[in-house]
């Protein structure tokens, strides 16, 4: 269970830092946190129609003002603001599209619920259905829309240690981190039917990344093999990796096994520079989990996978679909997944 708000550490806004222990209960830790100062809801799949195939991004995202020094909500004092990035790649078009939104929390156009999952910004929503279970998300952007049930085939994990993931040293920069790692898609693009599989990320916390790191490497990986492996490298400012980088296995019943840095390894095999912002990225990357026997190559659809938003202050991040080949315990692997590069052109998002 989470420390008692009376006792739990705070940030300098009044907000509740992610500080062990915590446990997790769902379907309770779907919703909104509002004594948590930054939050994000996060979904990727890949998605077929026929011979086509699409991958998407659509990631909510509630920052507290900093006046807000209380988790009390109220119809009349709005607390948080609320942004949306939606993205699709459309794989045999060679087109990726994104959209990026925002507004103040108000009735009927944007918030977050606290007591039931439900995350909406005017007419782009996150919820769960009738049945407890099944997650129905809707996108609008000008370019296109999804409108998708996803329905989880493993339960939720979380990551890190006594429900705290760590991202630097001391108490409180960390957050309270939980994936579920593939759910059953199946819905629209537009008027184009799809089904595919997803991957789902909720993270709260109320402290951002030390000034001492500069962005994060992130990778999402869903094998063939019923398998699911979580990355990420949080760079320095220096050039060196956080020792606190860290990863989860996910295997076939749902159970979690965590990675700490030391065991595995990231390299890029390649390099793109973005035509609009300048900004070099790592293109195409080999994972390696020795105590897994695990050897992958990931090798993004499509190198212009750059978002440039402008309701976030002009944030610029890389997220992207790749395909995935490899082999574990010598035998053949494939597989799909996403990778989130932050912190190439300008500061990360959070």
């Amino acid at each position: 269970m989470a420390p008692r708000d009376s006792v739990a550490p705070r940030n300098a806004d009044g907000y509740l830092l992610a500080v062990p222990p915590y446990r997790f209960e769902f379907p309770r830790d779907h919703a909104s946190h509002p004594q948590y100062q930054v939050e994000w809801w996060y979904y990727t799949g890949h998605l077929f129609s026929g011979p086509r195939e699409f991958g998407f991004e659509t990631t909510f995202f509630r920052f507290g003002l900093p006046a807000a020094r209380d988790s009390s909500r109220s119809a009349s004092g709005a607390r948080d603001l609320v942004f949306l990035h939606l993205a699709l790649t459309d794989e045999q078009g060679r087109k990726f599209l994104s959209h990026d939104a925002s507004h103040r929390e108000a009735p009927g156009v944007a918030g977050t619920d606290s007591m039931r999952y439900h995350v909406w910004l005017e007419d782009s929503e996150v919820y769960l259905d009738h049945d407890g279970r099944t997650h129905r998300l809707r996108g609008d952007a000008p370019e296109f829309a999804l409108d998708l049930a996803l329905t989880p085939l493993k339960p939720p994990v979380e990551h890190g240690k006594d429900g705290v993931s760590q991202k630097g040293p001391g108490a409180g920069n960390a957050s309270h981190y939980y994936s579920i790692t593939r759910l059953a898609a199946a819905g629209h693009i537009g008027r184009i039917a799809v089904n595919g599989a997803a991957w789902m990320d909720h993270e709260f916390s109320s402290k951002r990344l030390s000034g001492t790191h500069s962005g994060w490497d992130w990778f999402s990986v869903q094998l063939d093999d019923s398998t699911e492996w979580m990355l990420y490298l949080l760079r320095r400012s220096d050039g060196t990796i956080e020792p606190l980088s860290a990863g989860t296995r996910v295997a076939p019943d749902g159970s979690a096994l965590p990675l700490a840095r030391a065991a595995f390894r990231v390299e890029a095999t390649g390099s793109w520079t973005s035509p609009r912002t300048g900004a070099r990225y790592p293109m195409g990357w080999r994972v390696s989990v020795p105590g897994e026997a695990l050897e992958l190559v990931l090798e993004p659809v499509l190198e212009d996978q750059e978002l440039v938003t402008s309701a976030m202050g002009g944030i610029v991040y890389w997220e992207g679909a790749v395909r995935v080949r490899g082999t574990r315990r010598g035998a053949r692997v494939g597989g799909r997944g996403y990778v989130e590069l932050t912190g190439y052109a300008g500061p990360a998002p959070y």
